[in-house]
């Protein structure tokens, strides 16, 4: 359990660049998220050859994994949106109601029983985006493509919490990023036609933010926190992907200087949802203890 932890929080912490990389790089989100997933798959599709890792799985199960690779492929379109349409720290926290999505939607999807405790931790991450969005009019559409956001990550971690068992995660990540990339290829015409770019290539430097979100932010993250999801509840990952704001938002100070834009609302909202972590930290940490005894 302390091994996939470690893991876990690796994970959260590379993720936590995410949001800025969002930034420096220019391209409208659709492009962002095809090019970051597309850069992923073939760099990870070479690796698996070079290793001779890549596990054989039945169509339908490539297929499935396709299917919930779309998942995370909208979750990240919408991530991406709502930073770009309010700023990092905003787009970073309303990632927070993950947890309460998936408080709920485990139960349902899933064996696992409800549970209460679960449920009102969520309840205070959101309580702590719903502050921000009462007192801070200006982000009001930030804020609802990021809680959009938030849901289908919430069913993207419920359901691979179902396959993890069953296929090797560097091979599941791959098919999964497939249809990822698939799904926001079929649809890219319209998505640009709706809501169309300044550029469709991304410049040098962006090239070089791309491989550094690709590599680090998405192979190597992903990577960990599938491997940490064998061990750990679905919950468990989401309530701590909300450290993800953390090291974001202390990124987008020391950059953006995001801080002389924020209101008071702000931090209170920020509060609860680290409260929300701390708590759910200690909760699992002694559950961990009790089965040990």
């Amino acid at each position: 359990m302390k091994q996939a932890l470690i893991k876990l929080h690796i994970a959260v912490f590379l993720a936590g660049f995410t949001g800025v990389l969002g930034v420096l790089i220019t391209l409208n989100e659709g492009l962002l998220v095809w090019y970051r997933m597309f850069i992923t798959v073939i760099s990870l599709f070479l690796l698996l050859i070079w290793r001779r890792n890549l596990q054989k799985i039945s169509k339908t199960k490539a297929l499935q994994l396709m299917m919930i690779g779309g998942l995370i492929a909208i979750h990240w379109v919408c991530f991406y949106g709502s930073i770009k349409y309010s700023n990092v720290s905003i787009g970073l926290v309303c990632f927070a109601s993950t947890g309460l999505f998936t408080a709920l939607l485990e139960p349902l999807m899933t064996i696992k029983k409800f549970s209460w405790s679960e449920f009102f931790l969520g309840l205070l991450s959101l309580l702590g985006i719903v502050l921000i969005f009462h007192f801070d009019t200006r982000y009001r559409t930030g804020i609802i493509i990021g809680i959009i956001s938030s849901i289908f990550a919430a069913l993207f971690t419920v359901l691979n919490k179902r396959n993890v068992a069953k296929v090797a995660p560097q091979t599941m990540m791959l098919y999964e990023l497939s249809g990822g990339v698939l799904l926001l290829t079929l649809l890219m015409p319209f998505y640009l036609m709706r809501l169309p770019s300044e550029h469709l290539f991304p410049n040098f430097a962006e090239w070089g933010w791309l491989l550094v979100l690709s590599w680090l932010c998405t192979l190597w993250a992903m990577d960990l926190s599938l491997n940490a999801l064998q061990k750990v509840s679905a919950f468990t990952q989401n309530l701590s992907l909300n450290l993800e704001p953390v090291y974001g938002i202390l990124l987008a100070f020391v950059l953006f200087h995001e801080q002389e834009k924020l209101q008071i609302s702000f931090y209170f909202g920020f509060a609860l949802i680290a409260l929300s972590v701390a708590l759910q930290m200690i909760r699992i940490i002694k559950t961990s203890k009790v089965k040990t005894q």
